[in-house]
Formats: structure tokens, sequence, C-alpha cells
């Protein structure tokens, strides 16, 4: 067992073409001895998204803060927190936020959507 604490995982800015005011927190990681998943705390400020990509494993999502919007290939949708959402693999999508303060969320990915 391991416990990570939120103080000791600070947020960094996402450095991808497309990404505005996005940063994530790395709360488990492969480097903490996960096996197979990833847990990532995403802030993306107002104004901010994601960029617009696919990649070959699901997201799962659980809104924590804020207002936000999953836009993807096959609609869009709002969310906010306490809300659970799913990104299959290979889907277009991107994450915004279209509220007036911090969007939090947290993804779950397998470590190879980690890199």
């Amino acid at each position: 067992m391991k416990i990570m604490k939120r103080e000791e995982r600070p947020l960094q800015p996402v450095h991808m073409e497309g990404a505005v005011k996005v940063s994530v927190s790395k709360m488990v990681a492969e480097s903490d001895g996960a096996p197979t998943a990833a847990m990532r705390l995403f802030e993306i400020e107002p104004g901010g998204n994601t960029p617009w990509h696919a990649h070959g494993w699901e997201h799962v999502i659980f809104g924590v803060a804020g207002r936000g919007a999953l836009k993807s290939e096959n609609g869009n949708a709002e969310f906010g927190p306490g809300d659970a959402l799913l990104v299959d693999p290979d889907e277009q999508h991107n994450f915004v936020n279209v509220g007036d303060e911090p969007l939090k969320f947290i993804c779950v990915v397998p470590l190879a959507g980690d890199k």
C-alpha cells in the first residue's frame, strides 16, 4: 500500500500543441509502483481546453470542481462535480472549461497513456 498526498504532487503545465491553460498532477504513476493504471488530476483554467486528440486507450473521468464540456466526434456533453465519464479508445475528443472557475477532474488511464 502507498498513499500519495495531493500537496506533494504539484500541478505541472501541459505542453502539448493545442493545450490552453491546462495543468496536470500525476497522483498515481508507474513510478509509484502502479502495475496497470495511472491517475492524474487535471486543472483547466477558465477559457482553457485540452487538445483535440485520440489515442488507443480509454479515459475514465470523474468531475471534481467547476463546469466542463467533453467534446467528441460522437457529440458534446457538459459535466461537473460528481459526474463520471468514459471516453472510448480511438475516440477524437477534448475537454473544455465552460465555467468561470477552474475545472478539475480525475482521469484514470492505462500506464501506456501516462507517458
